[in-house]
């Protein structure tokens, strides 16, 4: 047992966040925290920390363990490049190296060498020794190289400052310094909210190796459903302990729900037909033992109660687009720097009217980039023009954070409200869980998830046929965002979305743009048919090829009739193409046979072979070994061919 919560409260003015809560974090076990936006998940991590203390009960952590800890929001050291803020995780072993050093000169100089204080000095250096080599001192330095790349620092970004990253990537340093010192248990409050595809891929496959436990919040259901073993529900001030992932979680909750149903219907019927007992004999003195009896039997049952269901949710739709143009967004040859760094090459696009866009790729590769050009907000050489009668609506990432902090949540849609929508400020604002005095809370008083909702319910004030969302569901929770990919696929407008949540992706899209090396890359199809195209196993397209048998293996994912036939028109055009340079090489190979026999003829010869100059030797060998390229070239066209034809068979 790692440690024990017993008993916790919290309580806030008049409300309670939560009440009794107890539960143990024991070895090996990764726990997903879920529950909605406000539920305390984020204070229950902060009193498990140590850096919140509960109004009542306590945390016990036995004596020698540690708790890692990464908040969602945090002050960041200055002053160290990223490699030298990583190696800070190492204190303890940084300090025991300086003793190492201090021991071995002070040895070095000694001259005593048959004395008892100089024994114990050899014993002191040995012991220095053996513990250093015990806490790992000798591969510290790999290890911080693996864990930073792993994040997606390039080398050359060790050396930078640490001030010259955006709050993300110094998140990223934060996350890998707690990585690095290897504690018992890591508490992790939303770590993927700023990591990029391969970065999300990498820590799912770091952390299920991990030696401690984990506790993390997260509202992406596919990283919860790869890592965690155990979910804890914060629902109405209480909490539910599952042994499960996050899907099965939500199937055992609705099974566990439904049983409670049932005992309680039962239960309700036993006790009103005890209560009409008592009421009808209660006046009868024949039947007054009974009577007592009954009254005794009541006083004992041990009532079963409901916990009411927490089901608040957004609830919205997005305004009917108006017509477009049919090609929506037309970019020809596009650059884009940031003074020496290019992030986009002569990049062209067409996105055309009513389609659904995912814009995919490792952080710096230019999704957000392009998101801000298309939206207006970003320089760039080249062209990009929107279409005929194209009405704009965007969310960028920091669209929560750029919000006016010290307006009200009212005055925020209020102000920007305009016509017969101002005369729905309030409704809007309820659809979007702001009700009663909440609507009156400043903006910088607001949750991350609150102020996420709320730039989201300003984007519903004006109707537009453009959508742009960059990372729209970082801090939403779970309903929420189940609620927005809804109304998104109700949306009937063109969408272009920037996200890492694969499980928001999933069956959102209908073409998903690639963003790597400066140029882009189209494919046909929801996410997962880009996922099975590029042979991954997750959305991560960086180097990490999936297991044979997984790429063989037929995604059982939801793909539309339009999708299908547009991945397999593609299938056939790469098809064709090999089957074409199939053809042509077997051509070039019976051609090249025909020639070799012919040389090999005139060498049989003797008459042929004397009046042979050495250029027809050296043609010969010359012959010969195109016909060992071509038949390797043979094979490997051969070989592509077959692999299409496969992909064909699965579409």
């Amino acid at each position: 047992m790692l440690l024990t919560a017993s008993e916790l409260a919290v309580i806030f003015a008049d409300r309670i966040l939560f009440d009794d809560v107890s539960f143990t974090v024991n070895a090996r076990e990764r726990i997903g925290l879920v529950g909605r936006n406000g539920a305390g998940k984020s204070t229950l991590l902060k009193i498990m920390a140590g850096e919140h203390v509960p109004d009542v009960g306590e945390v016990v952590l036995p004596r020698g363990r540690k708790i890692g800890y990464l908040p969602q929001q945090m002050v960041h050291q200055e002053g160290k490049t990223v490699y030298e803020e990583a190696l800070s995780a190492f204190a303890e072993l940084k300090a025991l190296e300086k003793t190492i050093d201090a021991l071995a000169d002070e040895v070095a100089h000694r001259q005593d060498h048959e004395s008892a204080e100089y024994l114990e000095l050899l014993n002191k250096q040995h012991e220095a020794n053996e513990r250093y080599t015990m806490l790992g001192g000798h591969g510290i330095e790999g290890e911080t190289e693996k864990v930073l790349t792993g994040l997606g620092f390039e080398r050359s970004d060790f050396d930078a400052p640490t001030s010259t990253f955006s709050g993300g990537w110094r998140m990223r340093i934060e996350l890998a310094k707690i990585l690095l010192r290897q504690p018992d248990v890591i508490l992790l409050d939303e770590p993927t909210n700023h990591l990029d595809l391969e970065s999300i891929q990498w820590l799912e496959e770091f952390l299920k190796s991990y030696v401690g436990a984990v506790f993390l919040v997260s509202h992406d259901r596919a990283f919860l459903d790869n890592l965690t073993n155990r979910t804890i529900e914060i629902s109405n001030g209480s909490v539910f302990d599952y042994p499960s992932n996050y899907s099965r979680y939500m199937e055992l909750r609705q099974e566990r729900r439904e049983q409670l149903q049932s005992s309680y219907e039962n239960q309700q019927k036993q006790i009103k037909q005890s209560e009409k007992f008592i009421e009808r004999f209660r006046a009868k003195n024949t039947k007054a033992t009974l009577v007592q009896s009954r009254i005794k039997q009541l006083d004992k049952i041990e009532r079963i109660t409901l916990d009411e269901e927490d089901t608040s949710s957004i609830k919205f739709r997005f305004p009917d687009a108006p017509r477009s143009g049919l090609v929506v967004v037309d970019v020809k040859d596009l650059s884009k720097r940031y003074d020496d760094n290019l992030v986009l090459d002569h990049v062209s696009m067409e996105i055309h009217r009513g389609e659904k866009v995912a814009f995919v790729g490792k952080n710096g590769e230019g999704k957000s980039t392009m998101s801000r050009i298309i939206g207006g907000r970003e320089n760039f050489e080249g062209t990009m023009k929107p279409g005929h009668n194209v009405s704009l609506g965007f969310y960028a990432q920091d669209e929560a954070d750029r919000l006016p902090q010290d307006l009200t949540a009212f005055q925020v849609i209020d102000n920007a409200a305009t016509g017969e929508m101002r005369l729905k400020v309030r409704s809007l604002l309820g659809a979007f869980l702001f009700s009663g005095e909440d609507v009156d809370k400043k903006v910088k008083v607001l949750s991350g998830g609150e102020r996420s909702r709320l730039a989201l319910a300003r984007l519903l004030l004006q109707p537009v046929n453009l959508l742009i969302l960059d990372e729209p569901t970082n801090h939403l929770d779970m309903r929420s965002k189940d609620v927005l990919k809804q109304a998104l696929q109700n949306y009937t407008g063109t969408l272009i979305l920037v996200s890492h949540d694969r499980d928001f992706l999933k069956g959102l899209t209908q073409k998903v743009v690639e963003f790597k090396d400066q140029k882009t890359r189209e494919f046909p199809g929801d996410v997962y048919e880009f996922l099975r195209k590029k042979k991954l196993e997750t959305l991560d397209e960086l180097g990490r090829q999936a297991d044979e048998k997984k790429a063989a293996a037929p995604v059982n994912e939801p793909v539309d009739n339009k999708a299908r036939y547009e991945a397999k028109k593609e299938l056939d055009r790469e098809q064709r193409k090999w089957r074409k340079q199939v053809q042509d090489l077997e051509k070039e190979v019976a051609k090249l046979e025909k020639s070799i026999a012919s040389h090999e003829a005139d060498m049989a010869d003797p008459a042929k072979f004397k009046t042979m100059s050495h250029d027809t030797f050296t043609q010969y060998d010359k012959l010969k070994a195109r016909l060992e390229a071509a038949m390797n070239e043979w094979t490997e066209a051969q070989e592509e061919f077959e692999k299409f034809e496969e992909k064909k068979r699965e579409v």
